[in-house]
């Protein structure tokens, strides 16, 4: 029997709820319909009147979730997609994320954000927000890439005092499944190595960790060994094992779903230019989605974001130098 990343989630869901009477689940159709992907399916009748129906006003629902963690609940919000969070941003950053460096009272507040592209998503429903949280202090950022990261950190995102940006993606849904949950997990804030190798690093995190890795086994053919590196958490980022990677290898290159600008590849050529630069072969070099808004059309979308074949082209130009 194998669970989806999607399951992992609910089941995640669904454990926190049993185990803590303080927490709650708050979004639009998350009750009876049980979510836009059914990442609340059937828990609002396994725990009536915790996993509550909000109006269309995402200000709101995040607004009376910092209200609710004041009061001592830990609530899990539920963004219809990651596009709409910016509805709610004031609330976010302003409030969730200032709140204990004003008041000294936390805010345990989980905001789940469906995000990235998916085929005919198009522009309102692909966008990947995690380096726009990410710059702000008192945010934790999670980017999971595996089924067994996604119900672990989901947990531990609960437990936690600061306000997570739990970043899960959409594509992964139903095309990433595992033979069962994991028991112990690797904490927020340290990366994982996905992939060993001695020839070059890429550093990446969430879907793209699954492109890197395919990029990785075709590079294998011509005789190279590429490490891949999964971020798990954006912020905090584990620059450590980043940069002893970029040690073993002397090459980077970080690959990442979103925008180049001022993105989180950026964020970690700049740390490894800072602290590492003497221990690289070749200048470092970054491979995003283009700089456009998020076209509908699939063949588009496949060419607006890095897939497998355009990190293996990048690779090897890197690889060459």
């Amino acid at each position: 029997m194998s669970i989806t990343y999607l399951e992992a989630i609910r089941e995640a869901q669904a454990k926190a709820l049993r185990d803590d009477p303080r927490v709650y689940i708050y979004g639009q159709d998350v009750g009876a319909f049980g979510g836009a992907f059914k990442a609340t399916k059937n828990l609002a009748k396994e725990f009536p009147g915790r996993v509550i129906d909000a109006p269309i006003s995402e200000d709101a629902m995040v607004g009376s979730a910092v209200g609710a963690a004041i009061q001592g609940m830990r609530p899990i919000i539920e963004m219809q997609f990651a596009d709409f969070s910016t509805a709610g941003f004031n609330q976010i950053v302003n409030q969730a994320a200032t709140l204990y460096w004003r008041t000294q009272v936390p805010c345990p507040i989980v905001v789940r954000l469906p995000f990235g592209g998916t085929e005919g998503g198009g522009p309102f429903h692909s966008q990947t927000m995690e380096a726009i949280y990410a710059h702000y202090p008192g945010l934790v950022v999670m980017t999971p890439a595996t089924v067994e990261d996604a119900y672990s950190m989901l947990l531990e995102a609960v437990a936690i005092d600061d306000p997570v940006i739990f970043c899960e993606h959409k594509f992964l849904y139903y095309h990433l499944k595992a033979d069962k949950l994991p028991i112990e997990a690797l904490p927020t804030g340290k990366a994982r190595i996905a992939r060993a190798g001695r020839d070059m690093t890429i550093v990446t995190y969430s879907a793209m960790v699954h492109e890197s890795l395919a990029a990785a086994e075709e590079l294998m053919h011509d005789g190279w060994e590429i490490e891949v590196v999964d971020l798990r958490s954006v912020k905090p980022m584990d620059t450590d094992t980043v940069i002893a990677s970029v040690a073993r290898t002397g090459r980077l290159l970080c690959v990442g779903e979103a925008w180049p600008w001022g993105g989180v590849t950026a964020e970690v050529i700049a740390r490894v230019a800072t602290e590492a630069f003497g221990m690289l072969d070749a200048p470092p070099r970054r491979l995003n989605a283009k700089d456009t808004p998020v076209p509908y059309h699939p063949n588009l979308w496949a060419a607006h974001r890095p897939m497998a074949q355009s990190i293996v082209d990048a690779a090897r130009d890197l690889l060459e130098m």
